[in-house]
């Protein structure tokens, strides 16, 4: 249950780091720390190098493209880059394709999060004791592994019923599944075998860099383009949203002041329905970039998604009490500098997402 210390550089392997969530905790760590950084990304759909361009020239940083699930290259990185801690964001991420092609998902977050553990496990049995001591393997993983809330005028609808780190997993599509499996995994390899891990569980994040497939992004692109908004539902699920940065924040305090063998949940304290919010981008728009009419008209109401999850929401008093981390970045700010990012970079979007 010991802490680990910064008074010394580090090693961190990050895995799935060219990601949304993954590029900004490196760039936080390239920005603010003297860690020495190896980030192993597959590069499939989702990830673009443009996240960490600045970078690429930076002596603290390099950059292998590889899969989790290759366990010789991942044996051979252990081996050769000697790292002080692995920080697992490699994942297929996104619940509509988990949907249409959930085998990807098991392949990735499950079978991956499995070979990489025991890669992991592997190089830590043989390292020396205070090396030992030392190490830590971080699992990034969602809220949605907790299934979902009662929204307002449902039955069993409380405000202050927030998801904690006691709740019980009970995923509702292949990816919260998929992630719920590999947090049972991470655990069990602790419990088991004494690896020295920490799970964290994040509310939705926002900002610049995000694939556009995700809703922000998409709402924004979309808009942009004289798109049709694609709204599921009636649009009143519910969801809280963490701003990446804060979100990096978190990872690397959970990563050098978590408690082994804990899992810390961080949430932004931003609760609200996808149209509300699809409407607040909108007009943000209409400020930032004004058209023929009002961005909120491109909205379209599409039939929901297979088991959409109601409500998500984040109890993150573990993680300020122990850490004392807080989400700093206000809603509103983080919305503007996130539209006027996505603005400021039309090349970022894909016509066909």
């Amino acid at each position: 249950m010991t802490k680990t210390t910064e008074t010394e550089p580090m090693n961190i392997l990050v895995t799935g780091g060219v990601g949304f969530i993954g590029s900004a905790f490196i760039r936080h760590l390239l920005a603010t720390t003297p860690h020495r950084i190896l980030n192993v990304d597959k590069l499939t759909y989702a990830a673009n190098p443009a996240t960490l361009a600045d970078y690429q020239s930076n002596n603290a940083y390099r950059f292998v493209r590889g899969d989790i699930g290759d366990a010789a290259l991942m044996r051979s990185l252990l081996a050769d880059f000697q790292p002080d801690a692995v920080v697992h964001l490699a994942a297929e991420s996104h619940v509509d394709r988990a949907i249409a092609q959930p085998a990807d998902f098991m392949q990735t977050n499950v079978v991956g999060t499995y070979i990489l553990l025991e890669c992991c496990r592997d190089y830590w049995d043989a390292l020396p004791p205070a090396a030992q001591s030392r190490f830590r393997f971080l699992h990034v993983s969602t809220d949605e592994v907790y299934g979902d809330l009662p929204r307002p005028g449902e039955a069993g609808y409380d405000p202050s019923h927030r998801f904690s780190e006691r709740s019980a997993h009970a995923p509702n599509n292949p990816y919260a599944a998929s992630k719920a499996a590999s947090d049972h995994l991470v655990r069990a390899w602790h419990r088991t075998y004494g690896l020295p891990v920490l799970i964290s569980h994040c509310s939705n994040n926002y900002g610049p860099f995000q694939f556009p497939e995700k809703l922000i992004p998409l709402a924004i692109g979309r808009a942009l383009q004289q798109r049709p908004i694609p709204v599921y539902g009636n649009g009143e699920q519910i969801r809280d949203w963490l701003y990446v940065d804060d979100h990096a924040r978190a990872l690397y305090r959970v990563l050098t002041q978590g408690r082994v063998g804990e899992s810390y949940n961080l949430g932004g304290d931003n609760e609200v329905t996808n149209l509300a919010l699809v409407r607040r981008l909108c007009a943000l728009l209409d400020q930032l970039k004004p058209a023929a009419q009002a961005y909120a008209q491109l909205i379209e109401f599409v039939a929901d998604r297979p088991g959409h999850d109601r409500r998500y929401a984040i109890d993150h008093t573990k993680a300020s009490t122990e850490l004392g981390w807080q989400p700093e970045t206000d809603f509103d700010a983080g919305l503007n500098a996130t539209v006027a990012w996505y603005v400021s970079h039309p090349d970022w979007f894909d016509p066909r997402v």
